[in-house]
C-alpha cells in the first residue's frame, strides 16, 4: 500500500519517472518511524502543504484506506 500511496502522492506533487519512484521509497521508509499509519500520513501531509497540494486530511486518509484494499486484492490475486 505504501508504494501505491507514494506513487499517488508523487503524481499530486508533480513528480514522475525516477523522481516518483524515489518519493514512493521515502513514503515506504516513513512507515518505519512508529507503529501505525500516522507517520506515513504526516509525511504526505507535510509534503502536500509544502507544495500547496490541495488535499484534505480526509481525502488523504480515504486514499490510504482505498489503496490498502487495492494492495490486499493484489496480494490475494498473486
Amino acid at each position: 500500500r505504501n508504494k501505491l500511496l507514494g506513487m499517488w502522492a508523487a503524481e499530486k506533487l508533480g513528480l514522475s519517472g525516477p523522481a516518483a519512484e524515489g518519493y514512493a521509497k521515502e513514503v515506504i521508509a516513513a512507515d518505519f518511524e512508529e507503529p501505525g499509519d500516522q507517520d506515513v500520513f504526516r509525511k504526505i501531509r507535510k509534503d502536500f502543504d509544502a507544495k500547496g497540494v490541495a488535499q484534505t486530511d480526509q481525502q488523504i486518509r480515504k486514499t490510504m484506506d482505498d489503496l490498502m484494499e487495492q494492495a490486499i486484492a493484489q496480494v490475494k490475486a498473486g
